[in-house]
């Protein structure tokens, strides 16, 4: 990854160790694939552009999703949001698609394509129901979100594009035309392993960051947004807007230990200066590559492992969340570069060198 990342300037977050990339992709078997759209500049015509979006594709594993589900959790800390899929991850406890994280007014299209992916891997005459799962953030600021620009096809190419390398950060993907703390926002990812004392698991974090008011931007708990504001032209109209957070693990948990997993991710979310505004989408979607849960099993009862609540355990996975989820925002921001989008609207790079000087200085 050429993009720099919060370790490159030797500032981390947190003691636990990260996985071999600190990345999404190191919890084993899962992969990730963009599908970046930028096309046009200049004044906006909706329904031509200019375009600045994309679409995020997770694949929990390689196999066939459907006939290997994964189990599963959903945190929303704020619900102003139009995601798709969450209601029956809380009911059934899983997951039976790829995640695809886009734009606002293409989460309707988004769906489609799934469920159309999902019918071409399976045969079309046993599927009678299938679950999406699709989050979004508006990216209106900078793109022609009206246009709806993300097809079938773009959501198909970015899952045939997942794979297990170092994920892409900045503005790719999902993340194209987003905006936090009032700089580039996009995508951001972390990873965190385990002692292995308690297993050696992995937990890993990806973020399509679209939130915050500048003047609130924390990075390694200092305040450098009160020092350190976006150029005075830009209009910071929606400075509440919102967040989809992913996070993996391969520890074997079960459906509540997830969602208490799920919801100490808000905390490393909380970390970074969000507030979960009024208007704000912000939502953690989690799952474990442990124990898939099979369409058709073969039998009325198995049997399965799932970890205890020992203490020391779930309080490491607790801490793994937190600050994995607090640097891949931090990552998201560090990685993204400038972007110009509809009618000359401009969300600038963090001057990172700034920032580095200002933690280092506390």
């Amino acid at each position: 990854m050429g993009q720099k990342r919060l370790r490159d300037v030797q500032l981390a977050v947190g003691e636990l160790s990260t996985g071999a990339n600190n990345s999404f992709t190191d919890v084993p078997g899962v992969q990730v694939g963009h599908v970046t759209l930028i096309s046009g500049q200049g004044q906006l015509n909706p329904g031509k552009g200019p375009v600045r979006t994309g679409v995020t594709a997770i694949l929990p594993h390689e196999g066939n999703l459907y006939q290997n589900k994964v189990r599963a959790a959903v945190c929303t800390l704020n619900g102003h949001t139009k995601a798709a899929g969450l209601e029956q991850i809380r009911e059934m406890g899983v997951i039976e698609t790829p995640i695809v994280l886009t734009n606002t007014l293409n989460v309707g299209l988004a769906v489609d394509a799934l469920v159309e992916y999902t019918l071409r891997e399976n045969d079309p005459r046993e599927i009678f129901t299938v679950n999406p799962v699709v989050g979004e953030t508006n990216d209106y600021y900078l793109n022609d979100i009206w246009g709806r620009h993300v097809k079938q096809e773009h959501v198909l190419q970015a899952i045939a594009n997942a794979n297990c390398d170092p994920v892409e950060e900045g503005a790719v993907g999902a993340g194209a035309g987003t905006t936090c703390f009032g700089w580039k926002g996009g995508i951001g990812t972390s990873s965190r392993k385990l002692p292995d004392a308690v297993g050696g698991y992995f937990v890993a974090a990806l973020v399509q960051s679209n939130f915050g008011e500048s003047r609130n931007l924390t990075v390694c708990g200092v305040p450098v947004g009160r020092t350190i504001q976006p150029p005075s032209d830009i209009a910071l109209d929606k400075p509440q807007g919102s967040i989809m957070m992913v996070l993996a693990t391969d520890a074997p948990l079960n459906q509540r230990q997830l969602e208490r997993v799920c919801l100490r991710g808000g905390i490393g979310l909380g970390r970074t200066g969000s507030i979960y505004g009024n208007t704000s989408g912000d939502v953690i979607i989690g799952f474990t590559t442990a124990n898939p849960v099979l369409w058709r099993p073969k039998k009325l009862v198995n049997a399965y492992e799932f970890m205890e609540d020992d203490n020391q355990a779930l309080g490491l996975l607790f801490q793994a969340a937190t600050d994995c989820m607090e640097e891949a925002i931090i990552n998201s921001l560090f990685a993204a570069e400038t972007v110009e989008g509809i009618d000359g609207h401009i969300r600038y790079h963090l001057p990172v060198d700034q920032v580095v000087e200002l933690v280092k200085k506390h």
